[in-house]
């Protein structure tokens, strides 16, 4: 792996909170290993900060804290631990969660403070000064412990429209006490960015603090919050891989880097880390076990898809007419989805990216185009099945269809049993290599029994087939007729363990409509592996 050089100062900070703040969006349950491949991630896309978690506060965050030290050499990134002022009435030296943070070895810390009135006398249960005290105690005790303190006033926005001058006083007393930044928190994610951008201005003109943002999404404006911030002059932004967190999640990091580093022009990142974005991203996804978001802006795969056929001509031209940036930047790639909207310039981009050479024929391009949008009409659908369009381009241009195997006849038999217990059998007849084939085999379901029993009558005959995996699989009743005598469309996801590919079938039931996406899988898969059709 290519090792990057770091930005060259420290004039603005990337903050990701992934391990902790995204850590808390439901569904997500990270253990320590993930969480140490997940830091991994983000340091090799280089964010000047990673925090943790709480040490102290539980044992997996500990133990976090203890590997992360001992397994990881941090490149880009220094390893944050997260906590909380000294409890009141105390003091912060023999307070054990202080200490705790301490002895996490982190060389940064970040600090929550109350900087809402009503919360440190509701929640805290304490006096304004005292809160006030804690801040300034515990900042300083740590930062003459050498650590580098950043404070999180939470709750300061909902905290500075009710009493805006103690709110202000929370900034002053953490700076004063030696906080590098103070990080005003939208901890309710109800601001909107013009809110933001005067309140963040106003604060760093009145306390001269270093001030940063962190934007909670229920608003749906945490990035353009977080930019906001940044045009009021916040030089430290709070962050989450794709936007993970408590409730509906918090300022998504790749859209406000890439806003930062292509939009602003700020250099954040190291040389080359942009253009891993969308690797980070989907990898990131992965640890998570989400499934990543296809229309995330930047790095979902639909984030630079076109599919009405003005878009496509234009593109033909010159993609930047339709596209806000070159999608290489951020490690993603234009696609061009083909559909009954499609136009020939839609047909001669798509086989562009499928490696097809179309030679700029008109007559072969229109009648691929009608082809598309006449089975379109019937229900299929060829933008979310682009092997089964690429068999259909390949037999309009070679002038044949790619035949591997000939079918003579299936069928699948569902059998319900006196005892309650379910049997499912399919028989498969066909023809491959001048050899008729009869194969029967079981399965979980009536198409899960075909699948089987194509690959036992195949397998023989094509050991490549042993690869493929079906991975998925959807259906869907079109519009148009009800009930039983609806037109069915499914969707089958094949993979062969370095690539997946997606084939549709339609039929008025459902098993017929799986067959023919099974045989258009099977096909594919063997032109992928590069074996010549025999029928």
């Amino acid at each position: 792996m290519t090792t990057k050089a770091k930005p060259t100062d420290d004039s603005f900070h990337v903050f990701d909170t992934t391990l902790r703040d995204g850590a808390q969006r439901e569904g997500i349950n990270l253990t320590v290993a993930d969480k140490l491949t997940i830091a991994r991630h983000l340091d090799d896309f280089g964010v000047g900060f990673i925090e943790g978690g709480w040490p102290g506060a539980n044992p997996r965050d500990t133990e976090f804290f203890a590997r992360a030290r001992q397994e990881i050499e941090f490149r880009n990134a220094e390893l944050v631990a997260f906590g909380a002022t000294r409890r009141a009435g105390g003091k912060a030296a023999e307070d054990p969660q202080v200490k705790a943070l301490l002895e996490s070895g982190a060389p940064v810390i970040t600090l929550v403070a109350k900087s809402h009135d009503r919360h440190v006398e509701l929640a805290l249960r304490t006096t304004l000064e005292e809160n006030l005290e804690m801040v300034r105690d515990t900042v300083s005790h740590l930062v003459a412990q050498g650590r580098r303190v950043f404070v999180d006033c939470e709750h300061f926005f909902d905290g500075y429209r009710a009493n805006a001058a103690y709110a202000k006083a929370v900034v002053r007393a953490a700076s004063e006490a030696g906080a590098d930044v103070v990080i005003l928190c939208d901890t309710n994610g109800g601001m909107l960015p013009a809110q933001v951008q005067a309140v963040v201005a106003t604060v760093l003109a009145d306390t001269g603090a270093r001030l940063g943002i962190h934007a909670q999404d229920d608003t749906g404006c945490a990035v353009a919050n977080t930019l906001a911030a940044v045009d009021a002059g916040a030089t430290h932004v709070q962050c989450t891989a794709n936007g993970y967190g408590e409730r509906v999640g918090n300022a998504n990091l790749f859209p406000v880097v890439a806003a930062l580093e292509l939009k602003y022009g700020k250099k954040v990142l190291p040389d080359g880390a942009l253009a891993d974005m969308t690797r980070v991203s989907h990898a990131i996804a992965e640890v998570v076990n989400l499934t990543p978001s296809t229309h995330q802006p930047y790095v979902g795969v639909s984030a630079f898809a076109h599919k009405a056929g003005l878009h496509a001509s234009a593109i033909k031209v010159d993609p930047d007419l339709y596209q806000h940036i070159d999608p290489a930047l951020v490690g993603n790639t234009m696609r061009m989805l083909v559909s009954d909207m499609a136009g020939r310039a839609s047909i001669e981009l798509k086989s562009v990216e499928l490696g097809i050479d179309l030679g700029g024929d008109r007559e072969l391009i229109g009648r691929v185009v009608e082809r598309v949008k006449e089975r379109e009409l019937r229900g299929y659908t060829y933008e979310a099945a682009d092997a089964s369009f690429e068999l259909l381009l390949r037999a309009e241009a070679e002038g044949r269809v790619r035949r591997y195997f000939r079918i003579e006849s299936w069928r699948a038999i569902v059998e319900d049993r006196p005892d309650g217990t379910h049997a499912n059998e399919a028989t498969v007849k066909l023809w491959a290599k001048g050899e008729r084939i009869v194969a029967t085999a079981e399965g979980n379901g009536p198409v899960n029994a075909l699948d089987r029993a194509l690959r036992v009558a195949l397998e023989r005959i094509y050991p490549q087939l042993a690869k493929l995996e079906l991975m998925d699989y959807k259906v869907r009743i079109l519009e148009g007729r009800t009930g039983t005598d609806s037109t069915t469309r499914v969707l089958i996801t094949t993979g062969d363990g370095t690539a997946d590919w997606s084939t549709v079938g339609v039929a008025e039931n459902i098993i017929a409509a799986s067959w023919q996406a099974l045989e258009d899988a099977y096909t594919f898969g063997l032109l992928r592996a590069g074996i010549e059709p025999t029928e």
